[in-house]
């Protein structure tokens, strides 16, 4: 029996130490108890398992996999789950804190949580991979269900391991339950829009980032790194908004080109070839140096942990926004503010995504579904409504975006908490 374990690539730094540091800056600027301050930064529940699964060659392998539940204050948990060698409890601690403080700055009625299997899914054949997501589906189903944990898609998950996801539980259960997790396939219940979501969610940041410093959106010089679902969509469409993207990259490297590149083509050559290296009239380059070059937004959507205290430097964008979760450090926040670099948080910029999962939920619920343009409707004000409360706090409190976001959602838990009391 071997154990799936592990190589040594982790972030560059802890990502929970990264995250309680942010939200020990934030709580800073609030008149919280310390007993309060503690409950809100601490996960409420974690759960661990290793699990057993049969190979295609015959051998039995020993996986890994967590999900944790940091707030239940405003309701139900929520939070992707990832397939990613990177996964330990640390990381899977880090991103359900900021879903918690994500889904209160978005006024949506759920805590945060977040699950992950550490594995590499692109070395793992498609009966491999529905063999494991059924069988932690099912070690994870005691915390799990609609009106509790709604699960949904990360890094290295897709609306194919949803859908295996909910068919496991609604097995276990005797009837079909769709809402017990979200961003699945739209024929058992997914929500037009879903696919979409956080890459236009990360656009309306931008463009409305871009509004409130004076700059003009269309001809903005735009690079995206990581093309997966969030890059790829934000790209295309900044694209459709006028934007030139001048580079793109995913895990294997980066493509140039100052003058403008099609990211649909981009999007075509990647899914024909398995990177976008190569891609006619662009110049490679490193993921690292893509990150340096000159441009007006750069989109970080890849993994967390990119922008440093070594690399800060030598960022020449006009604003981040962060496509990725925790993708800029703590010390490389100062260093961009220090040289009037602004960044666009993750909490407020990625929240495209559990803002539509949210209504995938609530239509699911009631069992009546609403078109992609009431979706992208509803998704846009939403987001717009965020957007200009936190700037209108980072004003009043002479803060940082990621600064006033999160006193706005910890403020936001902490009253909620204080509503409710503490039990007993």
């Amino acid at each position: 029996m071997q154990r799936s374990v592990a190589p040594a690539v982790q972030p560059r730094e802890d990502p929970w130490e990264a995250a309680l540091r942010q939200f020990n800056r934030a709580a800073d600027h609030l008149p919280l108890k310390r007993g309060i301050r503690e409950f809100l930064a601490y996960p409420h529940r974690e759960l661990t398992v290793n699990f057993p699964i049969h190979m295609d060659d015959g051998s039995v392998r020993i996986f890994t996999g967590y999900r944790v539940h940091h707030s239940t204050v405003l309701g139900p948990t929520k939070g992707g789950i990832r397939y990613s060698l990177r996964v330990n409890l640390n990381e899977v601690r880090a991103l359900a804190m900021l879903m918690s403080w994500k889904c209160a700055l978005m006024h949506l009625p759920y805590g945060g949580a977040k699950g992950g299997v550490a594995c590499d899914p692109s070395q793992l054949s498609r009966g491999e991979l529905e063999r494991l997501t059924r069988r932690y589906a099912t070690e994870i189903s005691v915390i799990i269900a609609p009106d509790s944990d709604i699960p949904a898609p990360d890094v290295g998950t897709n609306e194919q391991i949803m859908a295996w996801i909910m068919d496991t539980y609604s097995m276990h259960r005797g009837h079909s339950v769709p809402a017990v997790v979200t961003g699945k396939p739209i024929s058992i219940g997914g929500s037009a829009g879903r696919r979409e979501a956080t890459g236009r969610g990360v656009m309306i940041v931008a463009r409305e980032a871009a509004r409130t410093r004076g700059m003009p959106f269309a001809g903005s010089r735009v690079v995206v790194q990581g093309f997966g679902n969030v890059g790829s969509v934000t790209a295309y469409l900044m694209h459709d908004q006028g934007c030139r993207i001048v580079a793109v990259s995913d895990v294997y490297g980066g493509i140039h080109n100052s003058a403008g590149l099609d990211p649909r083509a981009a999007l075509r050559h990647m899914q024909q070839t398995g990177r976008v290296a190569g891609l006619p009239g662009t110049e490679t380059v490193s993921n690292d140096a893509l990150l340096e070059l000159p441009c007006d937004f750069l989109v970080p959507a890849a993994i967390e942990g990119q922008i440093t205290q070594a690399n800060a430097p030598r960022i020449h964008a006009k604003i981040v926004v962060e496509g990725a979760n925790g993708p800029t450090t703590p010390e490389a926040d100062e260093i961009l503010a220090d040289r009037g670099i602004h960044v666009v948080p993750d909490i407020m910029a990625n929240a495209g995504g559990v803002t539509v999962s949210y209504f995938e939920w609530v239509q699911d619920l009631q069992a009546l579904f609403w078109s992609e343009d009431e979706i992208n409707q509803r998704l846009e004000r939403i987001m717009v409504q965020a957007f200009n409360g936190v700037v209108r706090l980072a004003r009043e409190r002479e803060v940082e975006l990621r600064t006033a976001a999160l006193i706005y959602a910890v403020k936001r838990v902490a009253d909620a908490l204080l509503t409710r009391g503490i039990y007993p």
